[in-house]
């Protein structure tokens, strides 16, 4: 059974750079593992399915044949297995997570628009996505059909945006913006396109790594405006840069599309200078700017995936010391209750003691953070 994580730093190091076994390919799938009766089929699943079948009825499951190609159902601590195979584990709610960390609902200006900064907005189509992250912060709507936008609510995002020319950029969230079809992501690129005040589009996405052959003539065209646009990648491992993700890239970049990259510091994931280095260098050779490496988020359920502050501080400082600076990317924590997100640094918390921190926000508000990797 692939289990989502692992207790021994030694297996975590060991696992997280593990590859699969080359010499016995499995037959490629034709279509995404959504149901427990699919991952066992897989191979993925080998126990008892009442132990995992109320994980998939809380949060929702999705894997692409290109990630599952890509999981060593021999290794229990595998890194790709513990990014998207569901655990028992995520039915172990701490009193701290919560069901919207980041506070997206604070900010939702109208249905679908989070206006949480002055010079930009977040704009949800979809919260439908590829491929559903264990850990994902979005976690309690995404996949869910009501959280669709209607023709109308869509409308009505883009009249407020129209109607804010404070807005500078727009970023496609959700969900993964690269669900929508070709036609109806040209037809909403156009419509932003022509908001004068909006000078900035981009797209967050997992489609590149989850699913590479969406990037096709099709996808590229709806995105080719006179405006800027740029595409930041979710990828958390080297070994999710798979020949048909780099070719993929390959397509965004000759294109003149900008890509840069999302990481989310994960236990028995990328902890590791090594795991970390790694990665942020395949971006770089792959021409992918290395933007944030987020603080894991207090979603529910997702305690196993923790990591401390002070971990997370001494990697990014370790890796000062070992990459070029191009390899850089920002470490951040987002404040919870939707304060937004702040760089980590040393000097940029204040340690309080037993896990306690003061934090400030980008408005000069300060907040208590209490660090649940560090409480006993």
């Amino acid at each position: 059974m692939v289990m989502a994580g692992s207790e021994s730093a030694e297996a975590e190091s060991a696992g997280r750079n593990r590859r699969a076994p080359q010499e016995t390919p499995r037959r490629p799938r034709d279509r995404a593992l959504t149901s427990v009766a699919d991952l066992r089929e897989a191979g993925l699943f080998d126990g008892d399915p009442k132990t995992l079948e109320p994980v998939v009825e809380e949060f929702r499951l999705a894997i692409t044949p290109d990630l599952v190609g890509l999981i060593d159902p021999t290794a229990p601590d595998d890194p790709i297995a513990a990014q998207f195979v569901p655990s028992p584990r995520e039915l172990a709610v701490e009193a701290w997570e919560l069901d919207d960390p980041i506070g997206d609902d604070v900010h939702e200006a109208v249905r679908g628009v989070t206006h949480r900064y002055p010079d930009r907005v977040l704009l949800k189509p979809t919260h439908v996505c590829r491929v559903y992250c264990r850990f994902c912060f979005r976690r309690e709507k995404v996949g869910d059909a009501e959280q669709q936008l209607t023709e109308g609510e869509l409308t009505a995002a883009l009249d407020y945006i129209a109607g804010h020319p404070e807005i500078w950029e727009v970023i496609l969230s959700g969900g993964d913006p690269l669900v929508l079809s070709d036609r109806r992501l040209h037809d909403l690129m156009r419509r932003l396109e022509a908001i004068e005040h909006v000078r900035v589009i981009r797209l967050h996405t997992r489609a590149p790594v989850a699913a590479p052959d969406r990037v096709g003539d099709g996808l590229l065209k709806a995105l080719a405006l006179r405006k800027a646009v740029t595409v930041v990648i979710h990828c958390n491992h080297a070994r999710e840069l798979t020949p048909e993700v780099r070719a993929a890239i390959a397509r965004l970049v000759g294109a003149g599309i900008p890509v840069l990259s999302q990481t989310v510091l994960l236990k028995g994931v990328n902890d590791s200078v090594e795991a970390l280095g790694e990665l942020m260098r395949a971006f770089v050779e792959n021409r992918v700017q290395p933007y944030y490496l987020h603080h894991p988020d207090l979603a529910r359920g997702t305690g196993h995936f923790r990591v401390s502050l002070k971990r997370g501080l001494g990697l990014v400082r370790a890796l000062r010391g070992v990459l070029s600076g191009l390899c850089q990317p920002t470490y951040v924590l987002d404040i919870p209750g939707g304060f937004g997100k702040v760089p980590l640094t040393p000097g940029s918390l204040v340690d309080r003691g037993a896990g306690v921190y003061e934090v400030q926000d980008f408005r000069g508000a300060i907040h208590r953070y209490t660090d649940p990797g560090e409480q006993p």
